[in-house]
This record gives C-alpha cells, sequence and structure tokens, in this order.
C-alpha cells in the first residue's frame, strides 16, 4: 500500500512558507493506519527491543498501536509536569526556544532496549532528546520509527540512530 496517497499537503500552515504534512487521512483510514503500524512491526519485531516509547501526543497515536501489537510495555515521553511520580528530564533547543521532555524514573531499565516512536522526524532535536533520556537511564535505543522524515532538515543525523521512516520527503 502506498502511504504516501493518504498524506495531504497544507501550504502556508501554520505559516507561510510552510508545507503542512497532514496525516489525517491516513488516521481515518484503518486500511492505511494498520498498514502504517505493520510495516513498523516488520522493521523491529526482530531486532529485540524490550519497550517502545513515544512522544507527547502524535507519537503516542502510533506508538501505543505499535506496543499492542507487538505485546511490549508502552512508555509516555511528555513534556514537563505531566506525569505522576518520580521523573527524569532533558531539556533540548528547538527553532525558536527550548522545551522540556520527561518520563518516569521506574519506566526502563539497564537491561532495556527501546524503541522510540513518533510522527514527524524533521530537524531531530525532540529525537535526540528522548534518546538521551533513555540513554540517562542506563537502557539502550534500538531506534526510532517514524511515519513522514523531512529529510531536507537533516533529523537523522542529530538522532545519531537507526531510523525507519515509512514515507521520506527530500
Amino acid at each position: 500500500m502506498e502511504l504516501t496517497k493518504y498524506i495531504t499537503a497544507v501550504p502556508d500552515f501554520p505559516k507561510e512558507g510552510i508545507v503542512f504534512r497532514d496525516m489525517s487521512p491516513l488516521l481515518a483510514s484503518p486500511l492505511a493506519f494498520s498498514e502504517a503500524i505493520a510495516q513498523m512491526k516488520s522493521h523491529w519485531e526482530v531486532k529485540g527491543v524490550t519497550k517502545i516509547a513515544a512522544f507527547d501526543a502524535r507519537g503516542f497515536i502510533f506508538g501505543s498501536a505499535l506496543a499492542l501489537e507487538m505485546k511490549l510495555p508502552f512508555i509516555m515521553l511528555r513534556k514537563a509536569g505531566k506525569l505522576p511520580g518520580a521523573t527524569t528530564s532533558v531539556s533540548y533547543g528547538l527553532e525558536y526556544g527550548s522545551d522540556v521532555i520527561e518520563m518516569q524514573v521506574s519506566a526502563v531499565g539497564t537491561n532495556d532496549l527501546v524503541l522510540l516512536v513518533d510522527d514527524v522526524l524533521a530537524t531531530g532535536g525532540t529525537a535526540r532528546a528522548g534518546a538521551t533520556l533513555i540513554e540517562n537511564q542506563g537502557a539502550k535505543v534500538a531506534g526510532l520509527a517514524i511515519v513522514i522524515e523531512l529529510k531536507f532538515l537533516g533529523g537523522k543525523e542529530v538522532f545519531g540512530h537507526e531510523v525507519q521512516s515509512l514515507i521520506v520527503y527530500e
């Protein structure tokens, strides 16, 4: 199935000069959504992944579905102050400013191999911050599964681990 048929280009959103890649049609199609999860699963199920971590909020859509399909624990990587209990955090740079993501301290252990999941890979800052969170807790990062990679922004190089992109825009 050609997943690009389920992505629409929205010019000048959220601001002039940007072409937003809307995956709402992919999520609205049970067949396309199922195919996206199946492609992720087939790539990663042979790599020994023990847990799946996904980014707030759209990464949760794909990450939780993949974790369920692979029968693995799911970890939420959230903005600061959104998780109860003891958390660990990483601050990272954005195009215009900075942000912080957190996870619960008990989410991973030293024997875990964690797959990160998100919807889009752009500049790589968020993905790199997620990897740092995992690694700071002594676990290993298997890689990153994403639906859309905006290759021209160089995020794969910033992330520094294996990346599976279902759709790549040059």
